[in-house]
């Protein structure tokens, strides 16, 4: 199927990502999850899903290792330092490539607390500053969003964005352990049960573990030791063999968690750091899916209140209605499905799926409104379908020395973000008991968005079975870095604007730019918001207090 427009890429937006939509016995409620997919048994017979996806994918967490998640920062022995300028750089393994990109790679230790246990290669992609005249900054790390996000191919994709920094700054990016280039993980093709589970808990709630030890069987021995806290350390591994003092550093969406984690164990080596579209670094999972539902039904209400002001807006000009209008729309495809033109069946989470992935960027917003009045007046889902797009394979790599596995990104996104998440105790509860609490929870979720509530509700149960991660994470508090600068959208969907705020108090060190617009993450989007990342990273200024940017400046 082709589509009817093209999408704007937004750095970030990996964080956001929904799996394909499936659903579990157990969830109670119909929907796919916003931030993480889930397993479970697929409501509907469905030969195209839609996934919400970004320049790099969109948002984030399910099923982690079987072999555990890894370790937190200790006192093992310390990895060796690699020599400042070891990085060979050559040509890159994939094409595309920009101008000037040259790829290489640093080795890791598998386990920063055991050296002993061996050693992973991390690949990087690097474009050498374009006019470093006689003030050359030296490197800029830049991470895209994820968990799951490739930064090698995301520069690739998009270097026109960072020309500014690009002009004094070399850009370098990576692959993250276990993504991509660098050992990446798979779960041997999907994280779903599979229909043929019975609906009952018990065997839900089974065919969940089973699906981790196919994760595992599939990974190879990275798989427990992909968390953040892991990654932040390969950063330092990537700076020393820069020859750096100070990691400058660049992060989108899950990349301020990466951030702010290597600023909480490196204080003394953190440099110029800025973090767009915050994540959180302590909720767990339950309030975590409450505050995306939250945000993602904000975001759903500033586009009707934008699309109220079209004359040929198909909800009219009553915001109330048009809420009430659309939670209708979601309720109708899934007891009555509509048929695209390919065969398929397109449901209301299929609906969901595709509004999720408007919301992201602005720039997509009259194709949506235009899609859903296609929906409304002749029951043709093909306009929603085009915005989320079909959920076939990814393709492989291609011809390079590794090849990534087409489910690579998901199973990424879910290993990391369950390596990161400390509470986990559920699976010693009964699976009656478990229902019910799932259940219970559904008149608060529902409350939040009937369109969002219902999917985000299920991620409840993304780490359900798999061994605890770290607490680290949770447990940052005014670990003294320098002064950094966050950036928070408004009307951001998939990282609500309160956990910029939550995030700087946790920091301690941060001044906070409140971008006034909507999409997810604002330095793609809005020149003000790049004004103030670009002055602070090439000068270092940076504001006291709290900074505004207008939507649409």
């Amino acid at each position: 199927m082709h589509r009817s427009h093209r999408r704007t890429r937004t750095p970030g937006r990996t964080r956001a990502r929904t799996g394909a939509a499936v659903r579990t016995g157990i969830a109670g409620p119909a929907g796919a999850p916003a931030r993480y997919p889930t397993t479970g048994r697929p409501r509907t017979p469905v030969r195209a899903r839609l996934r919400v996806r970004g320049a790099a994918a969109v948002c984030a967490v399910v099923l982690a290792s079987a072999l555990g998640a890894g370790p937190g920062p200790g006192s093992g022995s310390a990895a060796p330092s690699p020599a400042a300028g070891s990085i060979r750089w050559g040509d890159c393994p994939e094409k595309p490539v920009a101008d000037g990109m040259t790829c290489g790679s640093v080795t890791v230790p598998l386990d920063h607390d055991d050296p002993a246990k061996g050693t992973i290669r991390v690949a990087l992609a690097r474009i050498p500053a374009t006019a470093p005249g006689r003030h050359p900054l030296g490197s800029l790390l830049l991470n895209f969003g994820g968990p799951g996000g490739r930064g090698t191919t995301s520069l690739a994709a998009d270097t026109a964005t960072f020309a500014k920094l690009g002009e004094r700054y070399d850009l370098v990016t990576f692959d993250p352990r276990g993504v991509g280039l660098s050992e990446p993980v798979s779960c041997g093709g999907s994280q779903e049960v599979g229909d043929r589970v019975p609906a009952d808990a018990a065997s839900q709630l089974a065919a969940l573990r089973a699906v981790a030890r196919r994760c595992a069987l599939h990974s190879g021995p990275v798989l427990p030791y992909v968390g953040t806290v892991q990654v932040a350390r390969d950063l330092e591994v990537i700076r020393r063999a820069l020859g750096e003092r100070k990691l400058n550093y660049l992060g989108f969406s899950y990349g301020t968690r990466l951030g702010a984690v290597y600023a909480a164990l490196f204080p003394r080596r953190t440099g110029r750091m800025v973090l767009d579209g915050v994540d959180t670094l302590g909720e767990p999972l339950a309030e975590q899916a409450l505050a995306s539902a939250r945000g993602r039904q904000r975001a759903l209400e500033r586009f009707l209140t934008w699309c109220a002001h079209r004359q040929t807006c198909v909800y009219g000009t009553n915001t109330r209605t048009a809420k009430e209008r659309v939670d209708d729309l979601v309720a109708r495809l899934d007891r009555d499905p509509l048929i695209g033109d390919d065969g398929s069946w397109f449901t209301g989470q299929d609906a969901v799926d595709a509004i999720a992935t408007a919301l992201y960027a602005q720039a997509a917003w009259p194709a949506l409104a235009d899609a859903l009045a296609l929906a409304e007046r002749r029951h043709d889902p093909v306009g929603l379908m085009q915005l989320g797009g079909p959920t076939g394979p990814v393709p492989d790599a291609g011809d390079g020395p590794a090849t990534v596995p087409a489910d690579n990104a998901e199973a990424a996104l879910t290993a990391v973000n369950c390596a990161d998440d400390p509470d986990r105790s559920e699976d010693r509860a009964a699976p009656a008991a478990i229902e019910r609490e799932i259940r219970d929870l559904e008149p608060e979720f529902r409350a939040v968005s009937e369109v969002f509530g219902p999917g985000q509700l299920g991620t409840v149960l993304a780490c359900y079975g798999r061994p605890a991660g770290t607490d680290f994470i949770r447990r940052i508090d005014h670990p003294g870095a320098p002064r950094m600068l966050l950036v928070g959208t408004r009307g951001d969907p998939a990282t609500p604007y309160e956990w910029t705020e939550e995030t700087a108090r946790r920091l301690g060190s941060a001044v906070i730019v409140d971008h006034k617009g909507d999409g997810h993450t604002g330095y793609g989007t809005s020149a003000c918001v790049r004004g103030y990342a670009d002055a602070f990273l090439t000068e270092g200024r940076l504001p006291h207090g709290t900074r505004a940017c207008p939507a649409g400046e």
